[in-house]
């Protein structure tokens, strides 16, 4: 049947299983939106207050869900608007497929009205990116878009789409969407024997996980190896949620404020399996920190092997796939002096501030954790707030914890929190915030509004933008250069201006009433104004360049 392209483009979005886009309407795209009026029964479109606050619920739906989000804006600004949102699924290898319209072809490349070259601009964050400029090309060109941003490692693909293009009439045939099948192609039985006869030998392993974990769903996999050679365990931000925050094997967070466990068994242990992470400057991105052990690294993306550390053992593939054909050639291990010796490490805890008089961080994420049903889902911003919810809450299911890692996204939660609430009617979903960040993507709340949406915001208020503020205090002598903010903001009438519901903490025995009756309510976004003191730090922490077990606590300072 002859269809217009902007038909086609919303019938092969019904083919590849889309239930739900993020987006925002402009002249280059009425013709697609005019079938997706038509079409409203089949997917639903979320108006969002800004294109950014698309792009980012397109990458929580994706999150929490492991489908592809989609995000569709006009030209010019409304593309260029994406582009943070691509670049923070880019860097955190979350599959997105971004559409955007664009002037009709012959005013392509001369400055037309709204025009931009959002193909170039996006190229260096996208897996791929298209411009299509024959209409028979189209159907195709969505399909491609589809199993690209999901196939290997996965990441967002931009479609790009002249105005006259959507007008335009061909052919369509319905098409089931092309498989996506784990990559294998590398995996050998040498490669394999390589390492596993290090693991084997290894006296003293330690399990670095990374977000390949979650987006090959290896969970019990990465259980079953842990338990297998008795190993200590971290995780990286990107894998927080994927092992059993209680199992006897984990040490926590790894990294620049990774627990003092996990930072300083990297640094004696005599072998480092890197399972899916990149060896982030976040973590480990030199040798001489990890000088005294081997490393080990599985991955699927060949490019991560030996960029940032040189490895002595390397498999290239699915990582579920090779560590289901990786276990059975590794010998059962005890290493009870090891062990022992992570106990004694994860003895040293943070100091716990949550049985002092004052609001903390600590005494917030633990009264969350003890009303966690197995529901909650964290989408978090960027700052203290976001790793203070790393470190403290307790995730009880995978895909529960929803932040920017490798860009650092600032304004990045309440748009993600959102996609993840769309995705999950039956979860219980948190956006965590600081007030800095929160400022930069309020306007969403008019989303959730708009929308009913149950989204819990949680405002950590120190009154400044407080992981600056700590580094100026740290590194800048205190000189506190344009960090304090101003403290006028009512956030509280800012939520019920938008047409939600406020509330302020200030003692601790408000916090729990506070959250219950939160949780009860199930008619739009909630915000909590939690008020701590503006020199609250994040502890443990590493300074930047230094050695992963080069420490900073609460005490030191």
């Amino acid at each position: 049947m002859f269809l217009t392209g902007a038909e086609i483009l919303i019938k092969s979005l019904i083919d590849e299983g889309v239930d739900t886009i993020f987006g925002y309407p402009g002249g280059a795209v009425l013709n697609i939106y005019d079938q997706l009026y038509n079409y409203r029964e089949q997917i639903n479109h979320i108006l969002t207050a800004h294109e950014q606050g698309a792009s980012h619920a397109a990458d929580g739906y994706a999150r929490s869900t492991g489908k592809i989000g989609v995000c569709l804006a006009t030209s010019g600004p409304g593309a260029t608007n994406l582009v943070t949102g691509i670049a923070t699924a880019y860097m955190d290898s979350i599959p997105i497929v971004a559409i955007t319209g664009n002037v009709t072809r012959p005013l392509l490349g001369k400055d037309s009205f709204q025009e931009v070259d959002i193909a170039g601009i996006t190229m260096p964050i996208t897996k791929h990116n298209y411009i299509v400029k024959d209409i028979n090309d189209l159907q195709k060109v969505v399909k491609e878009a589809f199993y690209i941003a999901k196939e290997g490692r996965p990441g967002p693909v931009l479609i790009d789409i002249p105005k006259d293009i959507t007008a335009a009439k061909a052919i369509y045939e319905p098409m089931m969407p092309k498989e996506v099948e784990r990559k294998t192609k590398h995996i050998t039985d040498e490669a394999l024997q390589d390492v596993a006869k290090l693991i084997n030998e290894a006296e003293n392993p330690f399990i670095y996980a990374g977000g390949g974990i979650v987006a090959s769903a290896a969970y019990e996999e990465l259980k079953e190896i842990a338990e297998k050679i008795n190993s200590p365990i971290a995780t990286s931000l990107m894998a927080i949620s994927s092992f059993p925050y209680d199992h006897p094997l984990y040490t926590g967070m790894i990294g620049m404020h990774g627990s003092k466990a996990s930072n300083i068994l990297t640094s004696k242990c005599d072998l480092l399996i890197n399972l899916g992470a990149r060896f982030s400057d976040r973590v480990i991105n030199t040798q001489n920190q990890i000088k005294h052990a081997k490393v080990v690294h599985i991955d699927v993306d060949p490019a991560e092997i030996n960029k940032n550390v040189k490895v002595d053992a390397f498999v290239v593939g699915d990582l579920k796939i090779v560590l289901q054909r990786l276990i059975p050639l590794l010998k059962e291990k005890k290493n009870d002096e090891w062990l022992a010796k992570m106990n004694e490490l994860k003895a040293l805890k943070v100091k716990d501030t949550s049985e002092t008089g004052e609001l903390t961080p600590e005494f917030l994420f633990r009264k969350l954790s003890e009303l966690d049903d197995g529901s909650f889902v964290l989408a978090t911003e960027v700052g203290q707030h976001q790793m203070w919810a790393a470190q403290h809450f307790e995730f009880k299911t995978p895909r529960s914890f929803i932040s920017s890692g490798g860009l650092g996204t600032m304004g990045f939660g309440l748009g993600a929190s959102i996609g993840v609430q769309m995705a999950n009617k039956n979860k219980t979903v948190f956006n965590i915030a600081g007030d800095g960040s929160f400022g930069m993507n309020c306007n969403e709340l008019a989303t959730a509004a708009k929308n009913k949406l149950p989204v819990k915001v949680i405002i950590v208020n120190n009154n400044s933008l407080g992981m600056v503020r700590q580094w100026q205090n740290f590194f800048y002598e205190g000189r506190y250069s344009s960090t304090d903010l101003n403290g006028t903001t009512d956030f509280v009438k800012v939520a019920e201006a938008f047409g939600g519901k406020g509330f302020r903490v200030h003692e601790k025995q408000e916090l729990v009433p506070v959250l219950k009756e939160a949780l009860s309510y199930k008619e739009g976004p909630v915000v909590i104004d939690y008020v701590i003191h503006n020199d609250k730090k994040v502890f443990p922490m590493v300074a930047p360049g230094a050695a992963i077990d080069e420490i900073i606590s609460e005490e030191d300072v």
